[in-house]
C-alpha cells in the first residue's frame, strides 16, 4: 500500500521524498511475493540477498506510515469534546517520533558506498621525524589492531618491516568483518605526533609523523591484471634479527608496469606472499579508479571526509597534553591513552555524522 501524502500534516522541516519511500515498499512486497512463488535455487539466492538487504529499511518505512496515520487519527480527535484534551497529549510526542523517524530515514536513503561492507587493506608508513615516526607508526599499527580487536574483526598483518629500534619501516595489514571499510575509511591521511622521543636526552617536544591508507579489497572481477602488466621478482625476506631472518628466497615484489606500483610480501611462503601480495595490489588499482570516479563526481565538492587527499594532515596526537585533535572536525578528546588502546569509536561515529550532514546538505540544496 503506497504512502498517502494526504495524511503527511507535520509542522517539520525534515522532509522525506514519500514517492522514494512508496517505490522501495512496492519492490519490497515484490520480493516477499517472489520468494513464496517458487524459483531456482540461484534466483531464491539472489532474491533472499536482495529481500534481506531492504528488510531493515522497509520495517522503517511501515513503522513511519504507521506514525503518520497515527498522527491523522490523533488529530480527528481534536473535533471530539471527550477526546480533545487526550488527542493533545498525544500529538506532541507523535510528531517528534515522527521528526525522529525521518531523520532516520534520510540517512536511510543516502546513496551506499559499494565498498562500505568489504574488508580493508591497511598500510601504514612513517613520514617525516626519522626514526621517532617509525615508532610512532607501530604505535598506529597497535592501534588499529585492538580495534579491530574490539570490534570482533580478523586483523592479519601481511608485510611488517621493522626498524632497528622497534619502530615500523613499513606495514599492510589485512582487516575483514562486518562493515570494515565503513568504519575504516576516515583514517586515511597524515597522522602527527609530538612527543618527546626516547631517543631525545634533552627533553624536547618533536614532532613527526605518519601516513595511513585503508583501501577497499578488491574482488577478482573488479579489477583485471594481465600477466603482461606485472613484474615478480623473489627475494630473501629481510628482518630485525634473530628468528626474523629468513634464510630462503620466500619474499615476493610484485612490480604493476604501467602505474609502478610496487607490492611486497614477506610473511610467509612464496606461494601464499604471491597471493598477498596480488591483494594488495588489486586493492591499490581498485583505489585508484575509486578516486578517479570520485573525482569526476565531486568536482565542486569542498570538502570530502572519507576520500580525502592522502597528503592532507588529519588528526594530531598530543602527548604532553593527553588530546588527540581531528583537524578535519575540530574534534578534541582529552584521552589520548584510551585512544591508542584502540578506543577510536567517539572519532569514527563523530566523522560518519560530519559526512552524512554533508551529503545530505548536498543532496537537499
Amino acid at each position: 500500500m503506497p504512502l498517502d501524502p494526504a495524511k503527511e500534516t507535520r509542522d517539520t522541516a525534515a522532509m522525506v521524498p514519500l514517492d522514494k519511500l512508496a517505490q522501495i515498499t512496492r519492490r519490497f512486497e515484490y520480493l516477499e511475493a517472489a520468494l513464496s512463488a517458487g524459483a531456482s535455487p540461484a534466483e531464491i539466492a539472489r532474491i533472499s540477498k536482495e529481500y534481506s538487504d531492504l528488510k531493515p529499511l522497509a520495517d522503517q518505512i511501515a513503522a513511519y506510515r504507521q506514525a503518520l496515520t497515527s498522527l491523522s487519527d490523533a488529530e480527528a480527535l481534536l473535533a471530539d469534546p471527550e477526546m480533545k484534551a487526550l488527542a493533545e497529549d498525544e500529538i506532541p510526542e507523535i510528531k517528534a517520533r515522527i521528526r525522529g523517524m525521518e531523520q532516520a530515514l534520510r540517512l536511510a536513503l543516502l546513496p551506499k558506498d559499494a565498498a562500505d561492507a568489504r574488508p580493508a587493506i591497511l598500510e601504514i608508513r612513517p613520514g617525516t621525524g626519522g626514526e621517532e615516526a617509525s615508532l610512532f607508526a607501530a604505535d598506529l599499527a597497535r592501534m588499529y589492531q585492538r580495534f579491530a580487536e574490539r570490534m570482533g574483526w580478523r586483523f592479519e598483518v601481511l608485510e611488517e618491516q621493522l626498524s632497528d629500534l622497534g619502530g615500523l619501516r613499513e606495514f599492510t595489514a589485512h582487516v575483514a568483518g562486518e562493515g570494515v571499510y565503513a568504519r575504516l575509511k576516515y583514517e586515511s591521511g597524515v597522522h602527527r605526533v609530538q612527543r618527546v622521543p626516547e631517543t631525545e636526552a634533552g627533553g624536547r617536544i618533536h614532532t613527526s609523523a605518519a601516513t595511513v591508507a585503508v583501501l577497499p579489497e578488491a574482488e577478482e572481477v573488479d579489477i583485471d591484471i594481465p600477466a603482461a602488466d606485472i613484474r615478480i621478482d623473489t627475494m630473501r625476506a629481510s628482518g630485525a634479527g634473530g628468528q626474523h631472518v629468513n634464510t630462503t628466497d620466500s619474499a615476493v615484489r610484485i612490480t604493476h608496469l604501467p602505474t609502478g606500483i610496487i607490492v611486497t610480501s614477506s610473511e610467509k611462503s612464496q606461494h601464499q606472499n604471491r597471493a598477498m601480495a596480488m591483494q594488495v595490489l588489486r586493492a591499490r588499482l581498485y583505489d585508484l579508479e575509486r578516486e578517479r570516479l570520485a573525482s569526476e563526481r565531486a568536482a565542486d565538492r569542498k570538502s570530502q571526509v572519507g576520500s580525502g587527499d592522502r597528503s592532507e594532515r588529519i588528526r594530531t596526537y598530543n602527548f604532553p597534553q593527553g588530546r588527540m585533535t581531528d583537524h578535519r572536525i575540530n574534534l578534541t578528546l582529552y584521552a589520548l591513552p584510551q585512544i591508542l588502546a584502540g578506543d577510536l569509536g567517539e572519532i569514527i561515529d563523530a566523522l560518519t555524522a560530519h559526512d552524512q550532514a554533508e551529503r545530505l546538505a548536498e543532496m537537499e540544496g
